[in-house]
């Protein structure tokens, strides 16, 4: 048995191990053996505070995870259907000991996932994931009797709606605009359009009947297509795609143009230094965000921190370096002034009044940086080999890297949350990138012996 933890919590296909009735008692068990010592305490019952997306297998992985946390006769608080990140905001404002999110974040219906969230909302670094590791994998079998101690349902999204509200200017409102959402049939299917709707937005939705089965099927922010069709028919000022958990977003302009993560920093970040509210004039973005995006911020004066993918890396960073503003490319925006982790709505909410302010179209901003040509592609993998005992591999990158002369770059991982190889190839001639994507993966394929068959 290999690493439980990816980049973001553990995840997999349900009923698939480690997402088997034993295993799921077995880390939540383990969880609240490891977690409660990371927080200082009163005297009391531990409490954990649980939410999930709209999964249908949501609801039996948190019975058994609840029949782990029982052994160790833990308080659950149940939120039900709700963002992560409002479980994030949760935990610290209610002290609770740690949070569990049931959630495969933009992942298909068919897989599922475990967050944590420390006392502070923060996700978990990986000396404490490993810990929690060590229980489960070690040669000694966790023993226990599960017991399921009940739930205290309680209803936090008006609590955790207010908070979002209170992070714009005084003053905000959004009346006469109008917002087309995207809520991929996932946590945020009443919250968001509540949220714009309050603040006086004309408001469209799609993706806002989940079924158990369709989150993130077509739509959300890893199918904006739809929404962005949807927004530039409807005349709206933009349109916004969430993915399942709602920790992260999209955009489309009013002409139907869709905006990355990478689009968001380009207009976020210049703004907030312009209003001497970017502390130390610097963001901190992973190494897939685009070249192009580099190049511009560097001739605005501000800098950035590049970190390997996952928005917990981003987070790292940005506390190392006192700064307020991050992010990756897939739309995990961490606007750190207000929160610690990535939040979709907040993103939104944050992008919208810069734009307001600025009294321009979101149009207007997508001119303003030129972005490089990328080839980005994926492969299902069987297992995940180290790419220096691939033959060949490693040399074969640093040739093409060395071809591209400091105008391009070369960035392969494989995926935390997938059985995936996953590889981005940028430069200036799409011609030559799409080449070296190609050569690259034949090459891995002939070599690895790590390519699933189907």
């Amino acid at each position: 048995m290999g690493k439980l933890f990816g980049t973001d919590g553990i995840r997999g296909i349900t009923w698939d191990y480690p997402f088997t009735p034993d295993f799921i008692r077995k880390i939540g068990y383990a969880a609240s053996l490891v977690l409660p010592k990371y927080k200082k305490r009163g005297s009391g019952k531990p409490v954990v505070l649980m939410g999930m997306d709209s999964r249908a297998s949501g609801r039996l992985i948190k019975k058994y995870l609840v029949e782990g946390l029982g052994a160790s006769k833990f308080k659950v608080v149940d939120l039900g259907i709700i963002p992560t990140p409002a479980v994030s905001y949760l935990v610290k404002r209610e002290n609770a000991d740690f949070g569990i999110v049931i959630s495969a974040s933009h992942n298909p219906p068919e897989f599922n996932g475990i967050k944590f969230f420390s006392s502070e909302g923060l996700k978990l670094s990986e000396d404490i994931e490993g810990k929690i590791e060590k229980l489960l994998l070690g040669r000694k079998p966790l023993s226990f009797r599960p017991s399921h101690p009940g739930l205290h349902k309680k209803d936090f999204t008006r609590d955790y709606e207010a908070f979002l509200k209170g992070t714009l200017p005084p003053g905000f409102s959004l009346k006469g605009v109008k917002v087309l959402l995207d809520c991929a049939n996932g946590a945020a299917y009443k919250i968001a359009p509540r949220i714009f709707r309050d603040l006086g937005a004309a408001v469209k939705v799609i993706g806002d009947k989940p079924d158990g089965g369709n989150i993130n099927v077509g739509c959300g922010a890893l199918h904006t297509e739809k929404m962005a069709k949807a927004a530039a028919a409807w005349g709206a000022f933009c349109g916004i795609s969430f993915d399942g958990d709602a920790d992260r977003c999209m955009f489309a302009d009013e002409k139907g143009a869709q905006l990355d993560g990478d689009d968001i920093i380009s207009m976020t970040a210049p703004y907030l230094k312009k209003k001497g509210l970017l502390t130390n004039d610097g963001v901190s973005l992973t190494f897939m965000s685009n070249y192009g995006l580099l190049r511009y911020l560097k001739g605005l004066g501000i800098s950035v921190t590049q970190v390997p993918v996952g928005d917990k890396n981003v987070t790292d960073a940005m506390e190392k370096g006192d700064l307020k503003l991050g992010g990756e490319s897939s739309g995990h925006i961490i606007f750190r002034e207000f929160a610690p982790t990535g939040d979709g709505i907040l993103t939104a909410l944050q992008t919208l009044a810069v734009v307001l302010d600025t009294g321009k179209p979101f149009s207007w901003f997508r001119r303003h940086w030129n972005r490089y040509p990328q080839v980005v592609e994926k492969i299902k993998v069987s297992h995940k080999p180290a790419f220096k005992s691939v033959s060949g591999f490693s040399d074969k990158v640093v040739k093409f890297e060395n071809d591209l002369k400091g105008n391009g770059r070369i960035f392969i991982r494989y995926s935390g949350t997938e059985p995936l190889l996953r590889l981005l190839v940028e430069g200036e001639s799409r011609a030559e990138i799409k080449a070296i994507a190609e050569e690259l993966l034949e090459h891995y394929r002939k070599h690895s012996g790590a390519v699933a068959v189907k």
